[in-house]
């Protein structure tokens, strides 16, 4: 039996990342968020219109998403509760957010350039995608405070630890462990639940044989010989 909710809000699970956007002053401002989806070559981004990032990439569009792993939690909830605007809305106050202009320090995580005018990227990050706002669209009804950004993916930087030793162009995703939100709070986990019938469709390098492990939710089916997901 299933009973009709009305969930306070819609976070089933999605992937976290650290935005980084450019201050009028010139430096980086850092966000943690967790509404984020990516199709072809687009990102698109769900914020709060109150944020400091909505208000940077209102003015100055580009943005680096630097992708998170596991290893980063501490340093992404160090981040939660800051905000880069001086003027902290009442209603941030009363959740406990403060205004912190170094959040790089503030988190203990490591700036890293980009050429040109990108603002700086987090270093520790394994995974880092260079973008430009296309569009910043109202989402929610009139009244809602969000926006929905659709960011255009210039290029994407990929630490080597996470290729397949054997398709080096392929990142292997039983090493990238990425941290995700299910409302409100941090999971991950790099676990393969079974091979994927759509990875065989797009002709995907099979796993490492570490998958096999999955042959008894496959319904025997011979994982080495199988092209699992990428």
């Amino acid at each position: 039996m299933k009973r009709v909710l009305t969930p306070k809000m819609l976070y089933f699970g999605t992937p976290v990342l650290l935005i980084s956007s450019l201050n009028g002053d010139g430096t980086t401002n850092i966000a943690p968020m967790s509404s984020a989806w990516w199709v072809g070559n687009t990102a698109m981004l769900g914020m709060s219109v109150n944020s400091q990032t909505v208000r940077n990439l209102q003015e100055r569009p580009l943005c680096v998403l630097n992708l998170v792993d596991a290893a980063m939690i501490d340093a992404v909830d160090r981040l939660a509760l800051l905000t880069g605007r001086g003027d902290v809305p009442e209603y941030k106050q009363a959740r406990g957010y403060t205004y912190e202009p170094d959040k790089f320090t503030a988190a203990g995580l490591t700036a890293a350039r980009f050429d040109g005018d990108m603002p700086d990227g987090v270093a520790e990050s394994l995974i880092q995608m260079e973008g430009r706002v296309r569009d910043i669209r109202e989402i929610d009804g009139p009244d809602s405070g969000l926006r929905a950004m659709e960011v255009s993916v210039l290029r994407t930087h990929v630490d080597e630890s996470l290729l397949m030793t054997d398709h080096p162009t392929y990142i292997d995703p039983l090493s990238w462990d990425p941290l995700f939100m299910k409302f409100t709070e941090y999971f991950s986990g790099a676990t393969l639940s079974r091979p994927s019938s759509l990875a065989r469709g797009w002709d995907m390098p099979p796993l490492r044989t570490a998958a096999a492990r999955c042959d008894s939710v496959a319904g025997g089916l011979d994982v080495d010989q199988y092209p699992g997901p990428q």
